[in-house]
């Protein structure tokens, strides 16, 4: 048996194995991507019609709502929050 991270934290685990901030990308998308998509659902709205007033393409959209891409710039995370009547909040802890 392995013993090397025997009673370390997954953080610290993840942080050894360089995947922390990766992981961390990708689990704040999902938080947002889902927070998105449940907003649009409550305003009935489709991705067509968020995409139109958010002034970009449906495919730009998908990208914002499919979870496993990361990638997304806090411009656009803003302009969909604005389109939703939400903001976008972010911090340091």
């Amino acid at each position: 048996m392995n013993e090397k991270h025997l009673g370390s934290d997954f953080d610290s685990f993840l942080a050894e194995e360089g995947l922390l901030d990766e992981t961390e990308a990708v689990a704040v998308k999902r938080v947002l991507a889902y927070q998105i998509s449940q907003a649009m659902k409550e305003q009935k709205l489709s991705k067509s019609a968020l995409a139109e007033r958010m002034h970009t393409s449906r495919s730009a959209v998908d990208r914002l709502l499919d979870p496993s891409v990361p990638s997304v710039t806090l411009l656009t995370l803003g302009r969909a929050a604005r389109v939703l009547g939400k903001r976008i909040r972010v911090e340091m802890v």
